[in-house]
């Protein structure tokens, strides 16, 4: 099979993500620029590629991490990731009835920014029977802000000297997508990056009661309702490492894999991210999701400034 100069060249950047001069910020800013002069040539095995991809690295992240630390990180997160997430979905619903938004787009935006990002949309879409068009205004006004959040928030971390403990919780709530909280915290610091990933993956599984509560009021059955299981392999990563003798050779290999990996994810995202794609979406939608990220971004960092020290 003849390969052409555009994938020569997607992939050369591809590689490009492995070279200690690329970060999480940079991948993504590479993909997006790369989005805007040449349409991803392989869009579809990107997809696949980019879940699968995060979920291995983001389980091979649980090498690095300490169980009693990470237990303590997801209590700390608890009490912010209840209050902001019925803050969110409760004022987004709010205000898709007030802008007169698609309430099926409102309730995926909502739980999207809620939870996390593109998982929650992909798990909420079929229990409310939205439709591509509905699912891809999501996605896109999300990602959008996912987008923004990855450069923006590390710069507000050190502005205002938070620390490792109190930014990675901050991003892990006020965040959308995994991808994006790894990025941003893995750039603050390695205790940022753990505590981020353990509040975020915890936030992960409230999928599941959001689910039902949508089912019940959609009349949707609950077979449709689908569990994130690679969070019970992230736990287990998490306990080998803390309790089995002799790993130390072999886990910081698989973290520092796994940081390459996440590293080569934003940028196969940053590649999907076209002008033309965010033209469609409309502004109602966007001004939608940009409000309700604002309001929990505000919201949660003063609650993480006032409780965590």
């Amino acid at each position: 099979m003849k390969i052409s100069t555009h994938q020569i060249v997607f992939l050369l950047l591809c590689l490009a993500c492995f070279l200690p001069v690329v970060n999480p910020p940079i991948a993504l800013a590479i993909g997006i620029v790369f989005a805007q002069l040449a349409k991803n040539p392989f869009q579809e095995k990107t997809q696949l590629t980019i879940n699968w991809l995060l979920k291995m690295s983001v389980i091979g992240l649980g090498f690095g991490m300490n169980f009693d630390k990470a237990l303590a990180a997801g209590k700390d997160g608890f009490i912010f990731t209840i209050i902001s997430i019925s803050l969110t979905i409760g004022a987004g619903l709010l205000l898709g009835k007030l802008f007169r938004i698609d309430q099926k787009i409102a309730k995926l935006i909502s739980s999207g920014t809620a939870i996390c990002g593109g998982s929650a949309i992909a798990a909420i879409s079929p229990i409310i029977k939205a439709d591509s068009k509905q699912i891809s205004i999501a996605i896109g006004s999300v990602f959008l802000l996912n987008s923004i959040a990855l450069f923006l928030f590390p710069a507000i971390g050190h502005y205002f000297n938070m620390s490792q403990h109190q930014f990675g919780i901050w991003s892990a709530i006020a965040i959308h997508d995994t991808s994006s909280v790894v990025g941003a915290a893995q750039v603050y610091g390695n205790e940022a990056l753990e505590i981020a990933t353990t509040v975020k993956l915890a936030r992960a599984l409230w999928i599941l009661p959001v689910s039902v509560l949508f089912a019940f009021s959609s009349h949707t059955a609950l077979k449709n309702i689908k569990i994130p299981y690679f969070i019970g392999l992230f736990i287990l990563a998490i306990l080998a490492n803390t309790y089995i003798p002799n790993l130390d050779w072999l886990a910081p290999k698989i973290v520092a894999f796994s940081k390459t990996g996440l590293t080569l994810v934003l940028f196969l995202i940053g590649s999907g991210l076209r002008y033309n794609s965010f033209k469609r979406v409309g502004v109602k939608p966007v001004f939608l999701a940009v409000i309700i990220w604002v309001f929990i971004s505000v919201i949660s960092f003063l609650g993480v400034m006032e409780i965590i020290q």
